[in-house]
Formats: C-alpha cells, sequence, structure tokens
C-alpha cells in the first residue's frame, strides 16, 4: 500500500478500546471556520456546509448530486388545485440529538416545522433580536410576503398557505436556511436568557451532531446514532480549518487529512497523478457571463452584442483559466436544469469573428470591460479571464479597456443604469429552480438591482411568470426553454463557462458525491480498507 494511503488509512482508523470496533473518522481540510451554526443566519457556503449539512435536515431535500427535490423530514406532501396550499405529512420517530446541555423530551413534530420557519416569517418575536432583525435567505427570497400563514394541523401535518402560486416554493424549502431547529431547545434558551446558544451549541435531526469547536482551528462531529435514515458509516468527523488552497493540498498528499475542496487549477493535474489520491468532479449548477448594458452604444443594438459575443473563444478561456476543469457554454440556462438546453459552445473561428464585428460596425468601437479580480465559485481567476477577453475582442477589431474598481465601487456600479460596456460576474444556484437564475439575473424588476444588463423583455417576463404560476414541471419545461431561446437571440448576457466542482481524496474515501451547489455533505461517505 503506498505512503499516502498507510498514513490516511492510520489517521482515519482507530480501534475502539472498549469494543475492539474499528472507529472511522475522516479528517476533511476546511477552507475556514463556520461563522455560527444556525443556516437561517448565515449565507457563506463554509458555514452553510458545518451547520445545515452535517448537522440539520429539511422538510425537503436535494436528492445527492442532482437538483431533484426529494422527501425528507417530510414523508410526502400535496399542493392544491390552485397552487397556493402545500402540506407536508411529518416522518415519525425522528430524534433530536442529546447533547450536555439539553435532553430532547420528545421526537421530532409540527411545532419544530413552525417555529423553524414561522420565526423567520413574523417581523416580531423574540427571535428577531437575536438575528439582529434580518433573515437573509428568507427575506431574500421575498418569503415574508408570499407566505400567507404556517399552519400546524396537527403534529403530524403543516400547511403552509402562499399568497399566489409559486412554483419553486418546494424548491426554497430544501435549501439550507429551511432546516429543522428544536423548539423545545429553543424554548429552553429563551427561558434561560441564552438564545445566541441557538447558534452556537446546535441541536438537530442530522447525520451528525457538533462535539467540538474551535474557531480556526477545528470543528469535531460525532456520528448521530439514532439517526432516522441510515446511520452514517463514519463514527466521527473532523474540519481541520485550512484556509490556504496550496497548504490543504500537501495536507492531504501527507495523510493529515482524507479529504480537500477547491483545490489550485493548477494542482489539478499533480493530484491525478498522485498514487494513492482521486479526483471526484461533477458540474455545477453556476455559470462565469459577460453581461453588456442594453440600454447604452456600443452595446445597445443585438447585432452588436451578438458580433461581440461570438468573437469570443471560450473553449480557449476554459483551458487558460480554469485548467480545463469546465464547461464551456452558450445556453443561459445549463443544461441540468428544467428546461434547459445543449450547453455546448459552438466552435470558434477568428476569422468569422472579424467578419461578424465588421459588419455590426464595430471595428475600433470603444468597449469598457468592468472587473473585480480575484477568486469566485463560478470563475478561480476573474482579472486572468478579463485580460483573455480583451486580448480576443482586440484581435477581432474592438478597443477593449479593462475597468478595475474597488470592490465597493464595483458593487454599485456595475448594476448603475449609465454603466457602459459589459461586466464579467457570475451566479450560483440556490436551489435549482431555473427562476432562481433567469429572474434575477435578466429579469425586468430586476434592472439595476441583480439585473446588470438592464435589458427588459415583456415577452421573456411574461413566460417567467406563467412558469413561476405551473406547479407541473412537465408543463413549465418549456416555458422556460422559450424563455432561454429569447436570451439567445438577443443576448443581453454572454455565458461562457459553467464550472466543475472539484473534490481530491485518499483512495480510501468512499461514497462522496459531489453537490451540484458547491455543498459538501458526508453523510454517505465510508472509508474502507485496513492496514
Amino acid at each position: 500500500m503506498g505512503r499516502i494511503a498507510c498514513l490516511a488509512l492510520a489517521a482515519a482508523i482507530t480501534v475502539g478500546p472498549a469494543s475492539g470496533a474499528v472507529a472511522k473518522t475522516l479528517v476533511y481540510c476546511a477552507e475556514g471556520s463556520p461563522a455560527g451554526f444556525d443556516p437561517a443566519l448565515h449565507t457563506d457556503p463554509v458555514t452553510l456546509d458545518a451547520s445545515a449539512q452535517a448537522i440539520y435536515n429539511r422538510l425537503v431535500e436535494f436528492r445527492p448530486g442532482t437538483a431533484e427535490i426529494v422527501p425528507a423530514l417530510a414523508e410526502r406532501w400535496d399542493v392544491s388545485k390552485d397552487g397556493r396550499e402545500y402540506t407536508f405529512h411529518l416522518r415519525d420517530g425522528v430524534k433530536f440529538h442529546s447533547t450536555p446541555s439539553f435532553t430532547p423530551g420528545r421526537d421530532f413534530n409540527a411545532d419544530d416545522v413552525v417555529f423553524s420557519l414561522g420565526r423567520q416569517w413574523r417581523a416580531d418575536g423574540p427571535w428577531q433580536d437575536y438575528a439582529g432583525g434580518s433573515w437573509p435567505w428568507f427575506e431574500g427570497l421575498s418569503l415574508p410576503t408570499l407566505i400567507e400563514s404556517i399552519r400546524r394541523d396537527d403534529d403530524r401535518t403543516v400547511t403552509f398557505v402562499l399568497r399566489q402560486p409559486y412554483a419553486p416554493f418546494l424548491a426554497d424549502l430544501a435549501m439550507d436556511f429551511a432546516s429543522i431547529l428544536s423548539k423545545e431547545y429553543a424554548d429552553q434558551l429563551l427561558v434561560a436568557g441564552t438564545p445566541e446558544k441557538l447558534d452556537q451549541e446546535p441541536v438537530g435531526t442530522g447525520p451528525f451532531r457538533l462535539e467540538e469547536n474551535r474557531p480556526g482551528a477545528v470543528v469535531r462531529y460525532a456520528a448521530n446514532t439514532d439517526y432516522w435514515r441510515v446511520r452514517p458509516s463514519l463514527d466521527s468527523l473532523v474540519f481541520d480549518i485550512t484556509p490556504d488552497s496550496g497548504v490543504r493540498f500537501e495536507k492531504l498528499k501527507a495523510g493529515e487529512c482524507q479529504m480537500i475542496t477547491s483545490p489550485n487549477p493548477s494542482d489539478v493535474a499533480a493530484i491525478r497523478d498522485e498514487a494513492g489520491l482521486k479526483l471526484l468532479q461533477g458540474r455545477e449548477l453556476a455559470l462565469a457571463y459577460l453581461a453588456f448594458n442594453a440600454t447604452l452604444p456600443p452595446s445597445d443594438m443585438t447585432a452588436a452584442r451578438r458580433a461581440i459575443a461570438q468573437a469570443i473563444d471560450k473553449q480557449a478561456i476554459v483551458a487558460d483559466v480554469f485548467s480545463g476543469d469546465a464547461v464551456a457554454i452558450d445556453s443561459v440556462l445549463p443544461e441540468p436544469m428544467l428546461g434547459g438546453t445543449d450547453t455546448a459552445a459552438a466552435p470558434y473561428d477568428a476569422a468569422t469573428a472579424t467578419e461578424a464585428v465588421t459588419a455590426a460596425g464595430l471595428q475600433g468601437a470603444k468597449l469598457r470591460l468592468w472587473v473585480l479580480p480575484g477568486v469566485r465559485p463560478y470563475n478561480p481567476d476573474s482579472g486572468r479571464m478579463a485580460s483573455a477577453i480583451r486580448n480576443q475582442l482586440r484581435a477581432a477589431g474592438l478597443d477593449v479597456e479593462i475597468v478595475t474598481p474597488s470592490p465597493e465601487d464595483f458593487a454599485n456600479s456595475s448594476l448603475t443604469p449609465d454603466r457602459d460596456g459589459a461586466v464579467l460576474h457570475g451566479w450560483v444556484s440556490d436551489n435549482g429552480d431555473p427562476d432562481n437564475l433567469l429572474a434575477p439575473l435578466l429579469g425586468c424588476e430586476a434592472a439595476g438591482i441583480a439585473n446588470r444588463t438592464m435589458w427588459c423583455n415583456a415577452g421573456f417576463d411574461a413566460l417567467l411568470a406563467e412558469a413561476r404560476a405551473t406547479v407541473d414541471p412537465s408543463a413549465r419545461a418549456p416555458l422556460y426553454a422559450s424563455a432561454a431561446r429569447i436570451v439567445a437571440a438577443e443576448a443581453p448576457l454572454v455565458p461562457i463557462a459553467a464550472p466543475l466542482d472539484t473534490v481530491a481524496t485518499v483512495d480510501a474515501v468512499e461514497g462522496y458525491v459531489v453537490s451540484p451547489f458547491g455543498r459538501h455533505n458526508f453523510e454517505t461517505v465510508d472509508i474502507v480498507g485496513g492496514n
């Protein structure tokens, strides 16, 4: 057995002193420390991995590796004919974690659902101060105004009544912020005057319970032996906090951890070649794109935008910026999503690109390219990508200037209607629903808010509105496909690439499934082999 595999197994497998049983521990080199453990309060992926994905469950969840919604704490659900009422029938016998500070007095029931979602829905109540007056996900999805009521029908049944039909509602409830917490534990904390412990000493129903959190150093979990699904194969899980990606790779090679995520693109080839290591990759529901200002020259005409798009060599960008770990795309709607079309980018031809730019009257035209350099979830090197696009457009005949404002200025200027040129930006899916992509990036109401193109198309908006009110996925899909075709025809933005989420493990790690949302879940992970 190779040195890495031996070290990894030595670190991961120990013999229990009492029973003689083999205990399995996975050490995951994480990018950072969690900011807390209440998923409703936090938006950063590191925190959501450490909380929602490890400690909690939701009424419905995404099937691993997909955006498909499947039952979780709710065994099943019914939707009324008018699409406004969602009734969830809850699973029986689900137990909350026991911790040094809390012993559950009952199993999970409807009270926990009403508490977990209701505290975010009501503008008043004892938990508003705890949240600092804001629930970022719940409010960002406009759920306070969408939901008319949250009703406890009985111990095993909860009904959400919406003010209007909203098909993405199930996908919203599968998101991390909708994790179910213990009302009994929350009430205990309120009585003790320590509500902040809900975010520090969590109690959930998920596959692991928190044992220790030392910020900047380590987070330790133990398997939930009463887990309602199959008990995790791992006995314990350790997040070794290692912010530097190069150091994470070195720790993986040395056997100090068994799994890392987000390695440097330049290290991916070395991981492939390293004996004892393996690389796992999966398509993320994310994209890097170039957003024009469709209301100002030189990009106020469809022909001009299409010509500029044609002059971008996406395959070259994937090879150079992503080191090949992305998919060059032409469709704004990624193929795995409902209504998604063939996303493969058309072959690039320099002569044809120059002809298109000339035909559009753009030879010598000035174009400012706004970019915030750095690493993004959808782009490993925004500055490098901007330089590549500038060089390609210059070769086709445009006069391109890169503009790099401060992060604060970029946030404001990139959304200003009088901003000229194009913005290099990106998107990562929150819930896998097409509305979560198309409405904020291109909807009329989002212009100047999240829609950096300032493009507004009444036909496009009408398709989104119809799809939003249509519950049947088979009826929604063609509506989104039609909306994507409008975007392709008018080219308010240029889809460039969809990244691959990259995870590296030692050979002994099995059962990990790459998430299209960039989340990291260890429920199905196992360590196999022996020393």
